[in-house]
């Protein structure tokens, strides 16, 4: 069997740290442990639950999340949903008086409000920049279509239709009097 400190992750290449290994407990790794994880995060907004639930140790999700660019914009994408989630859930309690679990504790909005606190901030500036970015493909795309615009009008303005056909000839005076 090869060495446990070599096991790397099968996307990133990335060398998983014995202490990680160790505390994945040796168990085989699932292929789909990133959607799992990412899909349990999106619900619960708890990495050390996420990560337990898609059988690996937070320290991988942690150290994936560091090197790999698109599970992190994932992983920020699930937590946003995760607030959402979690902020819709305590504003559908308060307004239903709903204060019990489904398993008849109380719900606690002490630590839901903790939560989302906590995440307010990481959150607003993710999505500001979601929105920076939302806000430049439109700006490139209206700056696209007036650019289109001009040269079709360049176009009409020189004889050339837009089909790429020449404009016919102006008709002349005496065309005009028949």
């Amino acid at each position: 069997m090869a060495d446990e400190g070599r096991r790397r992750s099968a996307r990133s290449k990335t060398r998983m740290t014995k202490a990680i290994l160790a505390e994945e407990g040796g168990a085989e790794l699932s292929k789909h442990w990133r959607k799992d994880f990412l899909t349990a995060l999106a619900e619960t907004s708890n990495v050390t639950r996420s990560a337990k639930i898609a059988g690996v140790a937070p320290g991988r999700a942690y150290k994936v999340r560091r090197e790999e660019p698109e599970f992190r914009r994932q992983w920020f994408d699930a937590l946003c949903e995760g607030y959402d989630h979690l902020e819709m859930e305590v504003l559908r309690r308060l307004r239903d008086g709903d204060f019990a679990t489904a398993e008849g504790g109380k719900f606690d909005f002490a630590s839901a409000l903790r939560v989302l606190g906590a995440h307010r901030e990481s959150v607003g500036q993710e999505k500001a920049s979601r929105a920076n970015l939302d806000e430049e493909a439109v700006l490139g795309s209206i700056t696209a279509k007036i650019e289109a615009l001009r040269l079709a009008h360049r176009k009409k303005e020189s004889g050339i239709l837009i089909e790429g056909m020449v404009r016919p000839a102006a008709a002349s005076p005496k065309d005009k009097r028949k």
